[in-house]
C-alpha cells in the first residue's frame, strides 16, 4: 500500500495566514471609517490612511447638515482643523444648532435680509455653529468672534470692541440671547451699528417678550429701522422661545419701530409717554381714593401692594440704571433702608443720586461709596433760596429727631420752631434732562415737603418727565394732627383730594406712580 504525502500541515499554515491577512484588512476598512464618519476627516493622516476622499463627498442617509458636520465643505478646508473641533462638529447638539440656524438663514435669504454674497458677522457665537450654517448654505464670507476663539470658525474679540473697521459687513446676526446677557448692552449695540454698512441687516434673537423691554431694546439702536418681529421655537430648553427681530441699518436718522423720534429737538420741548409705558400703568396697584385717617400707617401699609415695574418687565435692554432720591435726607433714610435692600434691580449695579439740601445730612455721604450726593434743593430754577428745618409743636430745638426741611419765605409761625438757612436751589428738570437720557433706566423718589407741587409740572413743562420710569412720590397735605384731635397741620396748604389729582395725572399721562410715605 503507497502512502500519499501528508497536506495537513501546509493547509493549516495557509489558513492562518489568510486569516492574518483579512484581519489586517478589517482593521484597515475600520480606521477607514473611523476616520471618515466619526472624526469628520479625509485620509490624509498617515496612519492606516492610504488614499483620501474626493473633496466632494456626500454621505447618504444622514442628511445635508449631517454630511456637513462629518466632512469639512469647501468653506472651512481651507483652514487646519483639529480632532477636537471635529469631535464637537459630529456631536447631536452641534448638529442641532447647524440644522436650527440653517434654517433661519434660509427664511432670511428667502425674504431678502441675507444673500450669498454678504459679508456675515455672528456675534457673540459660542462655538460658531451658526458661522457654519452660514458657510453651509452658500454665504462663505462668514466669521464669528466671542470672547474664546474657536478656529477657524470663530476668532477672539468682545461683542462691546469688535475688532473691524466701520462699515464692514452687511449682515450681522446675534444669536442665543447674547444681547440679553450683555452687561454693556448699549455698547454692545453701538460695535454693531458701527461694523454695519448702512442698508445693511441686524438680526438679534432674544428673549424680550414683553412690550416694555422690546421697545427698550429698539431704542439702543438709534442707526437702524425696525424691519419686523416673529416668535419661533428655539432648539434646546436653555431657551425654547425666542424672538426674532430684523433691523435695517439707516444713516443719520434716529428711527423708533420705524418712525422717526422726536424728544429734544421738539421745539416746545414736549414729549408724550409712549404707549408701552401707559399699559404699565394699567398694571399699577389702584391709587387710595378715601383720605385715610392714619396716612403714614396706611401708606406704609400699601406698600406691601406696591407693583414694581421691574416685576412686571425686563428692563435689561438699557444702557445705565439710574436712582434719584429727591430730598434723600440721610442714607439710611431711603438709600439704604429700602432701595439698596428692596427695591428689585433685576442684578443690575444703578448708579444712585442723592439730592439733599439739609446741611446736617451732607457729611455722612464722604464715605458712601457709589451715592453721589447733590448738597442743593430741587427746584424750578437756579436761586437762591430760604431752606426751613419744620417741627412738630412742642418739640425742642435740642431734640435728637430732625424736622422736615421744606424750601419757603422766612415766616413767623407760633406753632413751629424753626432753624432758617439761606441754600442754593438748582433746576431740577434741566439737570436731570442733562444727566440722564431716554435709554437709561431711571427710579425717583421724591419727598420735597410739598415743593412737588412746583417741580411736577415743570418736568411735564419741559418733557423730562418722559426720562422717568419708576416714581415714588410722597405728597403733603394739611392731614390730621396727631398731637391735637380735630385739628389739621398748618405746615402744608394743599389737600388730600390734591394730592390724588397729582397723581392721577401723572397715570393719566402714562407716568408710572406710586404713594408713597
Amino acid at each position: 500500500m503507497v502512502m500519499e504525502p501528508s497536506t495537513g500541515k501546509p493547509g493549516f499554515l495557509r489558513n492562518i495566514l489568510v486569516r492574518l491577512l483579512l484581519f489586517g484588512v478589517l482593521i484597515i476598512v475600520v480606521r477607514f471609517a473611523y476616520v471618515v464618519t466619526i472624526r469628520g476627516e479625509s485620509c490624509d493622516l498617515g496612519d492606516f490612511c492610504f488614499f483620501s476622499l474626493p473633496e466632494n463627498l456626500n454621505l447618504a442617509g444622514a442628511g445635508k447638515l449631517a454630511a456637513s458636520a462629518i466632512v469639512v465643505n469647501d468653506a472651512v478646508k481651507s483652514t487646519s482643523v483639529g480632532a477636537v473641533q471635529h469631535d464637537l462638529w459630529t456631536t447631536r447638539d452641534w448638529i442641532k444648532a447647524v440644522r436650527f440656524h440653517s434654517a433661519v438663514f434660509q427664511d432670511l435669504i428667502a425674504e431678502g435680509y441675507l444673500s450669498p454674497s454678504s459679508k456675515a458677522l455672528c456675534v457673540e457665537t459660542l462655538a460658531g455653529q451658526d458661522v457654519f450654517a452660514l458657510k453651509e448654505i452658500g454665504v462663505s464670507d462668514s466669521i464669528g468672534i466671542s470672547k474664546k476663539k474657536s478656529p477657524p470658525l470663530v476668532i477672539s474679540g468682545l461683542p462691546h470692541r469688535q475688532p473691524f473697521d466701520d462699515n464692514t459687513f452687511d449682515f450681522v446676526f446675534a444669536g442665543n440671547s447674547s444681547l440679553d446677557r450683555s452687561a454693556l448692552p448699549y455698547d454692545f449695540a453701538s460695535e454693531i451699528a458701527r461694523t454695519l454698512k448702512p442698508e445693511g441687516f441686524l438680526v438679534v434673537h432674544t428673549a424680550a417678550k414683553d412690550t416694555y423691554s422690546f421697545n427698550s431694546f429698539i431704542d439702543l439702536f438709534n442707526c437702524c429701522k425696525f424691519v419686523k418681529s416673529r416668535d419661533i421655537d428655539g432648539f434646546d430648553s436653555s431657551m425654547p422661545h425666542i424672538r426674532e427681530i430684523v433691523m435695517k441699518k439707516e444713516g443719520g436718522e434716529i428711527y423708533r419701530n420705524g418712525v422717526l423720534r422726536e424728544f429734544h429737538g421738539n421745539p416746545a420741548n414736549k414729549c408724550s409717554v409712549p404707549g408701552y409705558k401707559q399699559e404699565l400703568v394699567r398694571q399699577a396697584e389702584p391709587l387710595i381714593t378715601e383720605e385715610p385717617l392714619k396716612p403714614w400707617l396706611t401708606l406704609k401699609r400699601n406698600a406691601k401692594n406696591i407693583k414694581y415695574l421691574p416685576h412686571m418687565a425686563d428692563i435689561s435692554f438699557k444702557q445705565r440704571y439710574v436712582y434719584v432720591d429727591v430730598g434723600a435726607r440721610s442714607f439710611g433714610s431711603s438709600i439704604g433702608s429700602w432701595f439698596k435692600k428692596q427695591y428689585p434691580k433685576q442684578n443690575k449695579t444703578f448708579e444712585v443720586y442723592a439730592i439733599e439740601a439739609d446741611k446736617a445730612f451732607h457729611e455722612e455721604y464722604k464715605s458712601r461709596k457709589g451715592v453721589k450726593l447733590l448738597p442743593y434743593a430741587a427746584w424750578v430754577k437756579n436761586e437762591t433760596l430760604f431752606f426751613e428745618i419744620n417741627r412738630d409743636p412742642g418739640q425742642k430745638k435740642e431734640d435728637k429727631s430732625r424736622g422736615m426741611g421744606r424750601i419757603k419765605p422766612v415766616q413767623s409761625s407760633n406753632s413751629l420752631v424753626s432753624d432758617v438757612n439761606k441754600i442754593e436751589g438748582f433746576d431740577f428738570a434741566n439737570w436731570l434732562k442733562n444727566a440722564v437720557s431716554e435709554r437709561d433706566f431711571v427710579v425717583m423718589k421724591m419727598d420735597v415737603e410739598g415743593t412737588e407741587f412746583d417741580l411736577i409740572p415743570k418736568l411735564f413743562e419741559t418733557g423730562a418727565i418722559c426720562l422717568v420710569d419708576e416714581i415714588f412720590l410722597e405728597c403733603h397735605y394739611n392731614r390730621w394732627q396727631r398731637c391735637c384731635p380735630g385739628e389739621r397741620s398748618s405746615k402744608y396748604q394743599k389737600t388730600y383730594d390734591q394730592c390724588l389729582e397729582l397723581f392721577t395725572s401723572l397715570r393719566q399721562s402714562g407716568v408710572l406712580v406710586h404713594q408713597w410715605w
